[in-house]
C-alpha cells in the first residue's frame, strides 16, 4: 500500500511534466499529419509542380493555335494555310492527288 501512495504522490507532483509531454506529442502529431502539416505541404507542393506542367502544355498548345489563327487572319492571310484548312474542313482533294490523313493535325 505504501508503494501505491508513493506512486500516487509522484504522479501528483509530476502532473505538470506529464501535461507538457502530452501537449508535446499532440502538437508534434499535428505538425506532421495535420491539415496544415508537413505531409500535406509535401503533397500540395507536388500538386503545384504537376499543375504548372499542365499549364505549360496548355500554353504551348494555345501558342500553336494562336499562330494558326494569325496565319488565317485578314491582316496577314497565308494562302497555303488557307488551302490546307479548306482541304481539311471541306474534305477536298484533287483527282490527281493522294491524301494522307494525320489524325494529330485534325484535332
Amino acid at each position: 500500500m505504501g508503494l501505491f501512495l508513493d506512486l500516487q504522490n509522484k504522479l501528483k507532483s509530476s502532473g505538470f511534466l506529464i501535461l507538457c509531454i502530452l501537449l508535446f506529442f499532440y502538437f508534434s502529431f499535428y505538425t506532421i499529419n495535420g491539415e496544415r502539416g508537413l505531409l500535406r505541404y509535401m503533397y500540395l507542393s507536388k500538386e503545384i509542380v504537376h499543375a504548372r506542367q499542365i499549364a505549360e502544355q496548355y500554353n504551348a498548345e494555345k501558342k500553336k493555335l494562336e499562330d494558326k489563327v494569325r496565319l488565317l487572319s485578314s491582316n496577314s492571310l497565308d494562302l497555303d494555310m488557307l488551302e490546307e484548312r479548306a482541304r481539311v474542313v471541306l474534305n477536298f482533294a484533287g483527282n490527281d492527288e493522294f491524301v494522307i490523313l494525320d489524325t494529330a493535325e485534325n484535332e
